[in-house]
């Protein structure tokens, strides 16, 4: 019998549900207004035609214009099926994937999915050309050259584009795994604003997959992730493994969005660029973290003397100068260092490297503070001068060398007999009356040396 009664009904109610959406969408539901969303022209009201959120998640707080559209939100979150029979388990069509098989229960789902297989990319961004797989995508890209940042941390202040950026901040101040603000890619929807795959359509967490924060643990250095696809990508860092490769170069790396951005090196393109200034970047990171510079923002505090700092990796050296720690060490002759690019720069003594040349006269140095010294020689630059008698120096170890002449300082000592001396050059010939025999003064000896 309740067959029968199902085959009878079901035609009935979705006539009701389909007409219910349609009064709906026409604006003629019972708590409706005719005049509703327009002004007495005819017009739509600037002050009014954004429709109503009025239907809210208690999960999640998302908010919605219709209660149906709430109630099939829902079930993401609570795991109900309701296109289920309960009688006899049928239940309602479902559009399968001929790619991969996975099913959707609304063809519109089913068609933007197609999308990831087939490449398509149907909404282009007007201002520089990048091609986006859904509109809500582009939608959000858009701000980037707009500069719109409509979502505000309510601790600290700071500005965001995207919501899943504001989130990845505010884990900063309850203390939970996160990025620091630093303009890393959307960990919701990755750097090329392309939704996260562990994503329903509609942009909420799959109850599937999902997890709480930080419940994903690195066993070898026990970082915390938020994703278990963000552990397994950090895991490739202790493995070396570098699955992406860029075909113009060979170079290797762990990340594919990392690959996307040295691709613009080859492509001579940089897409973001600095309102400020108009210098151009080809990361989002990099154009936040360049933007500091206008702002004077200095979001890195050290927990040691409360200095502040732009950069999070100025912070980590700062930091080394309390705990005087040195993790970069010299494989040749064992000296450490606080930071890698002094240590590389010391690497230099050792290989004879001299990358940096004059372009003047061919001349090699080892270092660019010296090239730029000896490029005043050929320019006549005289930068630097003496406060004391007025004369000029191309480098600043000259000037100061000079101003010797007038404090009378003398700060090298010879350690075997206390003699000082101006420059160092002076105390090193010096040093040699001690460990060498010259030929005056074995002369000298000879002389005084009884007959």
């Amino acid at each position: 019998m309740y067959p029968i009664l199902t085959s009878l009904l079901y035609p009935i109610l979705t006539s009701i549900t389909f007409s219910l959406n349609t009064l709906s969408l026409a604006g003629e539901g019972p708590d409706s207004h005719s005049d509703s969303g327009k002004s007495p022209s005819g017009e739509p009201d600037p002050e009014t035609s954004k429709p109503a959120r009025p239907h809210h998640c208690a999960h999640c707080g998302k908010s919605f214009t219709r209660f149906w559209n709430l109630k099939q939100h829902e079930t993401m979150h609570t795991g109900e099926k309701p296109f289920q029979c309960s009688q006899c388990g049928k239940r309602r069509k479902t559009y399968q994937c001929s790619q991969c098989g996975k099913s959707f229960t609304q063809l519109g789902s089913l068609k933007i999915h197609e999308r990831i297989h087939t490449g398509e990319k149907p909404y282009p961004c007007s201002l520089c050309g990048k091609n986006f797989t859904m509109l809500g995508n582009l939608k959000k890209h858009e701000k980037i050259h707009s500069g719109e940042k409509p979502y505000h941390c309510s601790l600290c202040g700071k500005s965001f584009t995207q919501i899943g950026s504001l989130k990845t901040h505010e884990r900063m101040h309850t203390g939970e795994n996160g990025k620091s603000p630093s303009g890393e890619p959307d960990p919701e929807t990755g750097p090329s604003g392309e939704p996260d795959p562990k994503k329903s359509p509609s942009g909420e967490p799959d109850p599937e997959t999902s997890k709480p924060a930080g419940r994903h643990h690195c066993s070898l250095c026990g970082k915390s992730f938020t994703k278990l696809q963000n552990l397994r990508v950090h895991e490739r860092t202790h493995r070396g493994e570098k699955p992406f490769h860029c075909s113009q170069c060979g170079k290797r790396f762990t990340r594919l969005e990392n690959l996307k951005q040295h691709d613009r090196i080859h492509r001579g393109e940089k897409p973001y660029h600095c309102s400020h200034c108009g210098k151009r970047f080809r990361s989002l990171g990099t154009l936040t973290t360049h933007e500091r510079i206008h702002t004077g923002e200095m979001p890195y505090h050290c927990s040691h003397c409360g200095e502040s700092f732009r950069w999070s990796g100025s912070l980590k050296t700062h930091e080394r100068t309390h705990t005087q720690e040195k993790p970069y060490q010299c494989s040749l002759c064992g000296k450490r260092f606080t930071e890698l690019g002094s240590l590389k720069i010391h690497n230099r003594i050792h290989t004879g490297e001299k990358p940096y040349y004059c372009s003047q006269c061919g001349v090699n140095f080892t270092w660019l503070a010296s090239l730029k010294t000896h490029e005043r020689i050929h320019t006549g630059e005289r930068s630097y001068h003496c406060s004391h008698c007025g004369k000029s120096f191309s480098g600043l170890v000259n000037l100061k060398q000079h101003e010797r002449v007038h404090t009378g300082e003398k700060p090298y000592q010879c350690t075997l007999c206390g003699k000082h001396f101006t420059h160092l050059g002076n105390l090193k010939e010096h040093e040699r009356t001690h460990t060498e025999k010259s030929p005056t003064n074995a002369l000298c000896a000879e002389r005084v040396l009884p007959s």
